[in-house]
């Protein structure tokens, strides 16, 4: 499974299936963060799956869906304080891991420059040019 790292901390990737969460536990994860709506695509597992099958390789599993497209300031809000609870690193995903690399540019927000999360998106593969004003946070 390919992902991509946003921070030491964080990486996303495009939907995770059941078979490669062996993987990602060997790659070091300790956490998964569901970005994707259950029933979104035929594709994917439910993510009470994916739960159940990280848990039986000692990771934490939470699920924040949104539709794409439609990332709020809910989702950024929830999106950080997952990242301050869950054992690190951790990996997001979604359909592409736009919503993934949406939420946590937003969470970061006021932390770090727009210009230094744009580019850490854009390095990912994700242009979040359409994010930048709502990156400008005091």
């Amino acid at each position: 499974m390919k992902f991509k790292q946003l921070s030491p901390d964080l990486a996303v990737s495009q939907q995770v299936q059941l078979e490669d969460i062996p993987a990602l536990a060997r790659d070091g994860f300790r956490s998964i963060i569901c970005n994707r709506p259950d029933g979104e695509g035929p594709d994917q597992p439910a993510f009470s799956e994916i739960e159940q099958e990280a848990a039986c390789f000692g990771m934490e599993a939470r699920y924040l869906p949104a539709a794409p497209d439609n990332v709020t300031d809910a989702h950024s809000a929830a999106f950080k304080q997952l990242m301050a609870e869950l054992p690190k690193p951790v990996l997001g995903y979604c359909r592409t891991g736009r919503r993934s690399t949406s939420m946590w540019a937003l969470s970061r927000a006021g932390e770090e420059s727009p210009s230094a999360l744009l580019e850490a998106a854009s390095q990912a593969g994700y242009d979040l040019s359409a994010l930048a004003p709502r990156l400008e946070k005091e």
